[in-house]
């Protein structure tokens, strides 16, 4: 088992990862509160890990929610839902609430436990490669709204993060390469030596190699908790976090978020970024074909299908959470693992991209 601290000015938790962690009863006791324990899952993970954590916390009074799976769900009638459990079980202030499945339970159960009583106890057991590497860390917590992604939402920090890497082994194929999205994130924005590692390990990454994944997994968490520990409230270093995610949200809002999943729609979002950091001559086309390669290799998605409307693109574009009041921002690359805010690209450039994305043609990698 390996620990992460991730060190904030107000308090510091650790990110455990390893083999076996859901069922290690003193792991979980070493974190808990000593109030009621609700468990928030969906009707995908529960079935497979939901009992080998009831298990590890024998002893205690737990009970446990199920939500639908998808990111269709992530909303504010969801979130009553868990906050109606709460009520409903009398749980108090000094109670837990422990969020087991991917980002869309995280995000939705870390709401939950943000709001509820103004802050309870939060648990963050991730069991999705995005959710491991990326959204179970830093305190981000929220649903979606019908005007875009993640509108509404409070930052939350767990008291922990327990990442069992055996989860890895019954992630979909699709879900696993939607998860390789944000790790190629991690490369692209602040770490060359990382992403030249994941260009020669792509086919052992693929095949689920254990030893590969732990260190890729390690290396994600280590990248974000240094971002986070130095801007935990994204007023600024944190926001390079979001690369690929302006456009990427705008797309899965767009399509309804039936489409596609997170991480597809970030690899979208991140090889337009690269287009647009191109065109705007902040670096050379090299860049952008490096990391479409590598997404390309992972078996993800490239471009905007030409069934959508670059206008109705741009509208969620500028609800976009991350726009200030002088304009939008964007995550754009220098250099590979090198990246900047940006805030001067017009309309035009935007739409621009879009389209030579939608005449490049479509290249579809939904597979399961």
């Amino acid at each position: 088992m390996q620990s992460i601290e991730v060190r904030l000015e107000s308090h510091s938790y650790p990110v455990y990862t390893g083999s076996g962690l859901l069922q290690q009863s003193g792991l979980w006791a070493r974190h808990l509160a000593p109030g009621k324990i609700l468990i928030v899952s969906n009707d995908v993970v529960a079935p497979l890990y939901l009992e080998p954590v009831r298990q590890a916390l024998s002893g205690r009074v737990v009970e446990h929610l199920i939500l639908p799976d998808g990111e269709a769900f992530k909303t504010l009638d969801t979130f009553s839902t868990v906050v109606d459990q709460l009520v409903r079980m009398k749980a108090r202030r000094d109670s837990n609430l422990l969020a087991l499945g991917g980002g869309v339970v995280g995000d939705i159960g870390g709401f939950s436990a943000a709001c509820y009583m103004r802050g309870i106890r939060l648990l963050q057991a991730p069991t999705t490669l995005l959710a491991q590497v990326d959204s179970s860390v830093g305190g981000k917590t929220g649903v979606n709204h019908a005007a875009g992604k993640n509108l509404v939402g409070a930052f939350h920090q767990p008291a922990a993060v327990i990442a069992d890497m055996d989860t890895l082994e019954t992630l979909p194929r699709r879900e696993f390469r939607a998860g390789l999205a944000e790790v190629v994130k991690y490369g692209a924005i602040r770490d060359a030596d990382f992403f030249e590692w994941l260009e020669r390990n792509t086919a052992a990454i693929l095949q689920r190699d254990s030893n590969l994944l732990a260190a890729l997994v390690q290396t994600c968490v280590e990248n974000k908790a240094a971002v986070v520990a130095q801007d935990e409230r994204e007023a600024g270093l944190r926001a390079t976090l979001n690369f690929g995610h302006t456009f990427g949200h705008a797309l899965e809002a767009v399509t309804a978020y039936q489409a596609y999943l997170h991480g597809e729609a970030v690899a979208v979002g991140m090889v337009l970024a690269a287009k647009l950091s191109h065109l705007r001559g902040l670096c050379d086309d090299s860049c952008a074909n490096r990391l479409e390669a590598l997404l390309e290799t992972f078996g993800l998605p490239l471009r905007i299908p030409r069934t959508i409307v670059p206008e109705a693109l741009y509208e969620f574009i500028e609800l976009d959470k991350k726009a200030v009041s002088s304009g939008l921002r964007f995550v754009l690359l220098s250099a590979i693992g090198q990246s900047l805010i940006h805030s001067e690209s017009m309309k035009d450039d935007i739409l621009s991209v879009i389209r030579q994305s939608q005449q490049n043609g479509e290249i579809e990698r939904h597979g399961t």
